[in-house]
C-alpha cells in the first residue's frame, strides 16, 4: 500500500469511528494530522471584527490579520509557506466554509510536495466543516472569536444573523456590522435557493434592547414568509403584520431584495431606507436604484393600506450592489468630514479594480471607518454588498 493510500485509509477510519465524534476540535485536528502523515496542525479562528487570528490550542500566539503571513492567507484565501521555527515548513491554508472565511490552518511538514499539500487542504476543509457544524453550541469557538464583553442587545441580535458571507458560482453576498459588541438596531440577512439570492438590510428605531428585538422579529417574519414561498410583496407584508401585532410602537427602515441568479433580474422594495448603490464597470452609476421610498416596516398598518411598490432592473455581469445604513455615510473620516456616498463608493471601486475579494473589501472599509473615529461611531454602521457573476456560457 502506498503512503497516499495508507494516509487516506487512516483518515477514513478516524472519521468513521463514532468514538471520535465528541472530541474537541484541537484534539480531532491532531488526530487527523497524524492520520494524514503531517507533523502537526493548528487551527486559528478570525475574531468577530476580523482583526486577529486566535489559535484554538491557546498555546500558539494570536496573530494579526493585517501584518502576518497567516493574515495574508486569510485576506486572499490563498496558500502561503514559510520555514518553521522547529524545522521543516509551515503551510498556511485558508479555512473557508462555502464562501465564508472562518480562519486559517497552519500545517507543519518536513517538505511540501503535492501529496502533503493535498492532505493539508483536506484537513482545512474538515476543520471548516467541524467549526461550522459545532459553533452554534460550542462556546469555546465563540469565546476565541471575541476580544471583549458583548452587550445584551448585540448578543441577542448576533445570535440571529446569518454567516457574514454566502455565495455560489453565480453570486456572492457579504456583510459587516459595527460597533461589533454594542450594535442594537442594525441587521442584515441573506440566503440562497437554487434560483435566487435573497438579501436585506434593516435599521430599527433606537439603540437599545427594543430596537434589537424589532430587528429580530423583522428577520424572523421575513424568513418565515420566504421559506413558505412568499413573493416579495407578501414577504414585506408579513413583516409589517408581525411588527404591528407584537411591537406596535416600533418600526424599522429596510431594503429587501431578490436576485434571479440565472438572468440577473433584481427586484427590491425600499421601506424608508437609503437607496442602494450600483457599481458597474468600476464606476458608480448615479441614481441607478433611487426610487420613491415606501413607509418604514411596521408603519403601514397604522397609516395606509397602499400596497408596497416593487422596483425592478436587470444587472450586468460583475455588477455590485451596496446596501448600507446611514451610520456609514455619516461616519467621520480622518480629516473630520463625513464619509459621504462618493467616498464610500470610491473605496469599493478601487478595491474592485485591484481584484480584491468582496469580503476583504468590506473588512478593510469598515476598519477604516471605525479607526478614523477611535472605535466610537456616532451610529451603527452596516454594509451588505452582493455581486452577480454568472458562469459564462
Amino acid at each position: 500500500m502506498s503512503a497516499s493510500e495508507s494516509g487516506d485509509r487512516l483518515l477514513g477510519e478516524f472519521l468513521a469511528d463514532p468514538r471520535n465524534a465528541p472530541l474537541d476540535l484541537a484534539t480531532a485536528v491532531a488526530h487527523c494530522a497524524k492520520a494524514l502523515g503531517l507533523h502537526g496542525a493548528v487551527v486559528y479562528l478570525a475574531d468577530l471584527q476580523q482583526r486577529q487570528l486566535a489559535p484554538l490550542n491557546e498555546v500558539a500566539p494570536t496573530l494579526p490579520i493585517d501584518g502576518s503571513l497567516a493574515g495574508w492567507t486569510y485576506r486572499t484565501e490563498s496558500l502561503r509557506v514559510e520555514e518553521s521555527d522547529v524545522g521543516g515548513l509551515t503551510a498556511w491554508l485558508p479555512m473557508v466554509d462555502g464562501a465564508e472565511r472562518l480562519g486559517v490552518v497552519a500545517v507543519r511538514s518536513p517538505a511540501l510536495d503535492p501529496l502533503s499539500l493535498r492532505r493539508g487542504r483536506t484537513l482545512a476543509h474538515l476543520c471548516a466543516m467541524m467549526v461550522t457544524s459545532k459553533r452554534a453550541y460550542k462556546d469555546t469557538y465563540v469565546r476565541r472569536a471575541r476580544t471583549r464583553t458583548m452587550q445584551l442587545p448585540a448578543e441577542m441580535l448576533r445570535a440571529y444573523l446569518p454567516p457574514r458571507t454566502i455565495g455560489t458560482t453565480h453570486a456572492v453576498s457579504t456583510a459587516v456590522m459595527e460597533p461589533a459588541y454594542e450594535v442594537g438596531g442594525d441587521a442584515f440577512d441573506h440566503a440562497l435557493t437554487e434560483t435566487t439570492l435573497h438579501a436585506g438590510l434593516l435599521d430599527a428605531m433606537g439603540h437599545d434592547l427594543a430596537s434589537g428585538l424589532t430587528s429580530v422579529v423583522s428577520l424572523a417574519a421575513c424568513r418565515n414568509a420566504r421559506r413558505t414561498g412568499a413573493d416579495l410583496p407578501e414577504l414585506v407584508e408579513s413583516v409589517d403584520a408581525a411588527l404591528a401585532q407584537w411591537l406596535p410602537d416600533q418600526f424599522c427602515t429596510a431594503v429587501l431584495a431578490q436576485l434571479d441568479l440565472a438572468s440577473g433580474g433584481l427586484r427590491w422594495i425600499n421601506c424608508g431606507h437609503p437607496a442602494p448603490l450600483l457599481i458597474r464597470d468600476e464606476r458608480l452609476v448615479a441614481g441607478a436604484m433611487e426610487r420613491d421610498a415606501d413607509p418604514p416596516l411596521g408603519l403601514p398598518a397604522g397609516l395606509s393600506r397602499t400596497p408596497r411598490r416593487v422596483h425592478e432592473m436587470r444587472l450586468e455581469p460583475g455588477d455590485r450592489v451596496l446596501m448600507y445604513t446611514d451610520g456609514v455615510t455619516e461616519a467621520r473620516t480622518q480629516n473630520g468630514g463625513e464619509l459621504g456616498l462618493d467616498q464610500f463608493a470610491e473605496y469599493v471601486i478601487r478595491a474592485t479594480a485591484a481584484g480584491e475579494l468582496a469580503p476583504e473589501t468590506l473588512r478593510r472599509l469598515i476598519h477604516s471607518i471605525v479607526d478614523a473615529q477611535d472605535s466610537r461611531l456616532r451610529d451603527d454602521a452596516t454594509i451588505l454588498m452582493f455581486e452577480w457573476r454568472p458562469v459564462p456560457r
